[in-house]
């Protein structure tokens, strides 16, 4: 990259002209998408300063201390969840909002009803925030189907039904990585602009990685497939290299990486957990979507992963997602479990 011709670009690509170029390419569309996806931006941009200044908050006796409205200043997540809240509903735009924080889904009053359902976790990886690891905002945009009351029944679709998908990452730059379901593109917020520049277009996953991310404190608890497949990544039969272990327990930080270079993410069921995890709406649907469109594959242990039907809307699910050809290999072992059953 030439950085020094990089700094003096004068035709950026903002996410707000890039959404735009991306509604002109359907004449019927109303621009209805586009102001839902300015508001959820905006709501990414207010998280990212409120990230920035939490460990300041805290040192300057903010966080916990009642201010001079006598409101209590809230935890991070909470005011995270209270800002997309109202960013989504303010839109006019949505019907229902599922959040990681509220245990109901949130019906949005008549007067300012719209034709989409949110599914969101508005701070992922929360409990990391105090040593500085990357942590972030995963969301995914459904249509509502006309002319009825919104119910759980609208959000409660396969992934594959999902228009959209995406998630914000807070690190070391404030990185929004999107897809409208024609590939997958990243922006970085210039914070001297306050806009999000296209920095990372259509990315594409590589077929094979050379990375596996998973917590290897579960290893007694895993299933045999699971426990084969990361004693391959250790010790390959084939001759070729060991692979890498990367894991940050921050779920945007660790498919964003691998996203970009590739190889696999896997948070499976164990004996702890005979459902996995990660919860379906708002973790493993939006990531495996984003997986999907960078030609990667994301697979349940059972099935791929977006035809899952959730039954509720907190439901998790195990989740092995990330480099093609990485994904095949844990399905095999999978397949031929089932076999020996």
């Amino acid at each position: 990259m030439d950085h020094a011709a990089d700094a003096h670009r004068t035709d950026l690509m903002t996410i707000t002209r890039f959404v735009l170029n991306e509604q002109s390419k359907h004449p019927e569309s109303r621009g209805d998408f586009t102001i839902l996806l300015s508001h959820i931006v905006l709501g990414c941009k207010f998280v990212c300063t409120a990230v920035n200044k939490a460990g300041l908050a805290k040192l300057i006796g903010l966080a916990g201390e009642t201010n001079v409205q006598g409101e209590e200043q809230k935890k991070l997540d909470v005011l995270s969840n209270e800002v997309f809240i109202k960013a989504l509903v303010s839109s006019g735009r949505t019907s229902i909002l599922v959040s990681e924080e509220d245990e109901e889904a949130t019906i949005v009053e008549k007067s300012k009803r719209g034709r989409y359902c949110v599914v969101f976790d508005p701070l992922d990886g929360s409990s990391n925030i105090d040593c500085g690891v990357s942590i972030g905002t995963i969301f995914g945009i459904y249509a509502l189907n006309d002319g009825h009351e919104p119910s759980l029944d609208d959000v409660l679709q396969p992934g594959k039904n999902m228009l959209a998908a995406g998630y914000c990452m807070y690190g070391s730059s404030c990185t929004l990585v999107l897809s409208t379901g024609g590939g997958v593109n990243g922006f970085t917020l210039d914070p001297s602009l306050g806009e999000f520049i296209l920095t990372h277009p259509d990315i594409k996953i590589p077929k094979k990685g050379k990375i596996y991310s998973v917590n290897e404190g579960n290893a007694k608890n895993w299933d045999g497939p699971t426990a084969k497949y990361v004693e391959q990544c250790k010790f390959p039969k084939d001759g070729s290299s060991p692979k890498s272990l990367r894991y940050i327990g921050s779920m945007v930080a660790d498919v964003h990486r691998t996203l970009l270079y590739g190889g696999i993410f896997l948070y499976p069921a164990d004996k702890k957990s005979p459902n996995g995890k990660l919860r379906v709406l708002y973790e493993v649907f939006p990531m495996s979507f984003l997986m999907e469109q960078a030609g990667g594959q994301a697979f349940t242990g059972k099935q791929r992963a977006l035809d899952l039907v959730p039954k509720k809307i907190h439901e998790r699910s195990p989740i092995f997602l990330g480099s093609y050809d990485d994904v095949e290999e844990i399905k095999a072992l999978y397949a031929a479990e089932e076999k020996k059953e």
